[in-house]
């Protein structure tokens, strides 16, 4: 919510899709989020960069070997930074930027086969929350743009006033 907050496109997008998505339906229901593709778009977004665990789990090498041009000694402690990985210029255009634009088009996941996005890991370690955690982001996260009306205070301008967040009211 804190980017959508501050990129106010971003989420008029994701309401109107909502709105062409779920037309009349007074809820929004687990099988809507399936149509729902920028809104998933908005969600690897935001696990790109706020991965749940910046550092993954550690991992021990089996075998001495030789990882981007650096040798990885047998029995030594390894740690993936998915945080560096989600902000890595030579991985992601504007890197900082919040833009789920970027993933509209191709076919990157972040359930483990895509390691460009692995917020939750991947392999035989990874995080056994992620397919609950998926769904529950996507349903929360439409519930919210479907029944509340978010945005910063116009006086906030560049400095972030979050103390001074409004909520509208609810959308009945």
């Amino acid at each position: 919510m804190a980017e959508l907050l501050q990129n106010p496109s971003t989420m008029a997008k994701a309401r109107d899709e909502l709105a062409q998505v779920i037309d009349s339906k007074p809820e929004i229901e687990e099988s809507d989020v399936g149509e729902l593709k920028y809104l998933q778009a908005i969600v690897k977004e935001t696990f790109r960069l706020h991965p749940p665990a910046p550092l993954l789990l550690p991992r021990q090498a089996e075998t001495t070997s030789e990882i981007g041009g650096y040798e990885v000694p047998k029995g030594a402690r390894v740690l993936v930074n998915v945080w560096a990985i989600g902000r890595d210029s030579k991985v992601w255009p504007d890197p900082e930027k919040f833009l789920p634009e970027r993933f509209l088009e191709g076919e990157i996941d972040f359930r483990g086969r895509c390691f460009e996005l692995a917020p939750f890991g991947s392999g035989r370690r990874m995080c056994p929350g992620m397919p609950l955690a998926v769904r529950m982001v996507h349903l929360m996260l439409a519930c919210l743009l479907h029944r509340f009306e978010g945005r910063l205070p116009t006086e906030c301008g560049e400095e972030r006033g979050w103390d001074r967040l409004k909520f509208g009211t609810i959308l009945s």
